[in-house]
Order: structure tokens, then sequence, then C-alpha cells
């Protein structure tokens, strides 16, 4: 059963990546190989296909990137699962069969730990951003699951997928995407005030403004301001209630209210309120495990 939650209805995910990941992907691989193959001199380049084994439970999630790595080593993969599909390899002797993999042997062998790392990196982030978006609608909250900014340099947009496979919003993708004023901006400006109307001049109607705030005080200056989003930064599960009650009290929808600061699978559901737009937690993303497969080339037959 695919479980994206978060997904367009109509669409396919994949069909959100830039053409760049696709350089990003030769990058890896060449990284991965930056002078002789000697392990590849050994096998050659006779015709083979191999399989991938799903060996953890887990959502699948990465197949693009996947794809591309063998594309660019002139490989064909066939999927017998369906990407945001949960993989539980107990019901198939502890190795669920999920792809297979068809081409020049040596090619097979170059691709295999490039397409394996990042497949089961992006599979842990969308079962991890995915079991707590689970607990969360359990505990009755019907609003947005968020991830945060505090991604890997130059692996973002895996792990930005691996949270859309699971069924969350990536939240802003980088510092063009979306005005966030945190108390570094507030204290190098002088005022929330003074910093969100800057922002406003200089990002113009298109670009919403979020302020981080420490108190009920600093949210409503924040609104008064003109802010589109309030961060309500490191409360407790308690007094996020009444702020969240409060800024919709005063202020109703022309606020979103977001709350984030050390959310865990352990502790979120004591932020759960219907007044908060937006739970955001870096756990989703950060110190996540993997999603372990293998990739197993299918012995010769003996002649």
């Amino acid at each position: 059963m695919a479980v994206q939650e978060g997904a367009p209805a109509h669409g396919n995910l994949a069909h959100l990546l830039p053409s760049g990941y696709k350089r990003t992907v030769a990058a890896w691989l060449e990284e991965d190989a930056p002078a002789f193959d000697y392990g590849g001199f050994v096998v050659g380049d006779d015709p083979a296909e191999a399989k991938l084994l799903g060996k953890s439970k887990g959502i699948l999630a990465g197949v693009p990137f996947f794809d591309e790595v063998f594309k660019q080593l002139d490989c064909r993969v066939e999927w017998h699962i369906k990407e945001g599909t949960l993989i539980d390899p107990s019901t198939s002797n502890g190795k669920a069969h999920v792809a297979t993999v068809r081409g020049p042997v040596r090619n097979l062998l170059l691709g295999e730990r490039v397409a394996l790392n990042t497949l089961a990196r992006c599979s842990g982030i969308a079962t991890k951003s995915n079991r707590l978006l689970t607990l969360l609608r359990a505990a009755g909250y019907p609003n947005t699951l968020a991830g945060t900014r505090k991604t890997t340099p130059g692996f973002r947009l895996v792990e930005k997928y691996g949270m859309l496979i699971g069924g969350v919003d990536p939240h802003r993708h980088d510092l063009s995407q979306m005005t966030m004023l945190k108390d570094n901006h507030i204290w190098a400006s002088g005022s929330i005030t003074r910093a969100v109307k800057a922002a406003k001049a200089a990002g113009g109607f298109s670009v919403k403004v979020e302020v981080e705030c420490q108190s009920l005080e600093e949210a409503n200056e924040a609104a008064e301001a003109g802010a589109d989003i309030v961060m309500l930064d490191n409360f407790t599960g308690e007094g996020v209630k009444v702020a969240a009650k409060s800024l919709k009290e005063r202020w109703g929808g022309r606020v979103l209210v977001e709350v984030s600061g050390g959310l865990t699978e352990e502790n979120v559901e004591g932020f759960v309120s219907s007044d908060v737009d937006i739970v955001s937690t870096s756990s989703i993303h950060q110190g996540v495990g993997y999603v372990d497969f293998s990739l197993k080339v299918v012995p010769k037959a003996k002649s």
C-alpha cells in the first residue's frame, strides 16, 4: 500500500525533480571511481542481471536517483514494488525482491554502492517521516507535519524527496524560497518589527515571511508587523496550546502558527493542538536509520 499522504493527487513526485539532479548523480559516480576501476576490470562487461533485495522493513523511496545511476551506466531497472510502498521482508523469507537491474556486469558493480546508499538513506527518511505523521494522526492532529532546512549539503534534494514520499511537507528548500527571520536576524536588525518590514520590502508580495518567536509577546509583534507565519520555538507543550489559541483568537487565519524545537516521536503528542497549523522537526531527517538493501548479481549457469 502506498503511503504518500502529502503527494499531489494527480502526479508522480519524480516529476518535481529539476534536471540538474542528473549532474549530481554523475558527480557521485565520478567521486566513487575517480581513476581506474580495478574490480570492474576483473569481471568484464558480459551481460548480467542483479536482484535488488530489501532486507529491512521500510518505505521504498529514492527510485529516480537509483534509476539515474544505472541509466548513466547503460543499465536498465525493472521495479517490482512501487515507490512509496512499505517493504516487509518478513513476508518473503527475510528478503523482498524489490527490483531487477540488467546490463554489463562491470557497470552493475560500478553503480551498486552509489545507488544503494542513496536508496537506503532516502527510504530511511521516508519511513521515519511517515511514522511520525502516523503518530500525529492517531493523536488527532489534522494539520501539516514538516521537515526543516537542517539537511546534508549536497544531498538536500534526496532528503527533501524522501520527506515527500513519506507524506510530509519538506518545508523551505533554500534561503531564496521563503524569508525566515531567526533570533540572529532579529538581534542584528534591532527588532522584530524592523526585520519584518525590511523583509517584506525586499521580497514583495510573493515571498512569505516567517519569524521565530520565543514568547507570545514576540509572536504578536511579528503578526502586527505583517509576518505570514509565526514559529513558536522551544515552547512547552502546554505553552504551545495557550499561545496558539491566543494567536488564532486575535489574528484568525491571517497568520499561520508553526511549532518547532526538539520535537520527536517521544514528545510530539504533547504539542498536538488544532490551533497549530504546522509542526516542524528535523528528527524525521537527521540521525535517521537506513532501510537495508543489497544488490546481488545472479550467478552464471554452469555449463
